[in-house]
């Protein structure tokens, strides 16, 4: 069988950057295996797979490890896909997902999601992460994912971790968000993903559902810039509507191909 693919820098206005990810239209689904199979044969931090279902897009991640419930970087590429090689005409998108219905849009030359708040609330920092991320945060939450917050970048770009510690705590399919106000931006972060295949992750969208609100309210504003400083680097629109965020970015595409399976 074969299969169209494109791989994607998201997040990014230039190749090799940003939060590279695969994305695969499919006319069926493919058993969970096969699809779990061709994102540990990419192994990148996302594959999503795609499946157009009436006038909305049906949407699947899986990491090299396991299926995601949730993915930023991911859907935006897959957005850049359906706007630029799929034909599409409208300047929005339908997807629907294990995590609901999810909205991408262009808007100011940047392809925005409309992805749901994830509430944080006040918790104890967990052994593993107390010993396995120096120094000690400010402030500890929780989401899906664990949010540390410092009190400046710097921090935040020098933070030491060690992986042999951290991979004792199983968040499946969470991560640790690191995160601090920024010097040219509103705020800047990390994402590290204990036990898995790749441990930092360069640009993650799904991880803005918890810091846009956080930042909305401790800075007072419901639009913000962002960057992800991780070694290949990415920004972030974030804007905060109730229960909503919008997440912009842009997006490169790497690669068009084929894949035999």
């Amino acid at each position: 069988m074969k299969l169209p693919i494109y791989q994607v820098d998201a997040f990014a206005d230039r190749v090799f950057s940003g939060n590279y990810a695969a994305v695969c239209p499919l006319k069926h689904w493919l058993d969970d295996t096969v699809m779990l199979n061709i994102a540990k044969e990419n192994n990148l931090p996302e594959t999503a797979f795609i499946l157009k279902e009436g006038n909305a897009y049906h949407i699947r991640w899986f990491t090299p490890d396991i299926e995601m419930d949730l993915c930023g970087h991911a859907t935006l590429a897959s957005a850049h896909v359906i706007f630029e090689y799929l034909g599409h005409e409208s300047d929005s998108i339908v997807f629907t997902s294990v995590s609901g219905p999810l909205k991408a849009f262009k808007k100011d030359g940047h392809i925005f999601l409309d992805f749901p708040v994830r509430p944080y609330q006040l918790a104890a920092l967990p052994q593993a992460i107390k010993e396995g991320i120096s120094p000690s945060p400010n402030e500890v939450y929780h989401a899906r994912d664990y949010l540390l917050v410092y009190d400046n970048e710097e921090t935040i770009r020098s933070i030491k971790t060690d992986q042999k510690i951290l991979d004792q705590i199983n968040l499946d399919p969470g991560g640790i968000i690191i995160s601090a106000p920024g010097s040219d931006v509103d705020f800047v972060s990390r994402f590290f993903t204990p036990q898995s295949t790749i441990f930092e992750d360069p640009v993650t969208g799904s991880a803005h559902c918890t810091l846009i609100p956080y930042w909305a309210e401790r800075l007072q504003k419901d639009t913000m810039t962002a960057k992800q400083l991780s070694e290949r680097e990415g920004s972030l629109q974030c804007e905060l509507h109730d229960n909503r965020v919008h997440i912009g970015g842009k997006c490169v595409t790497y690669l068009k191909g084929e894949i035999y399976v």
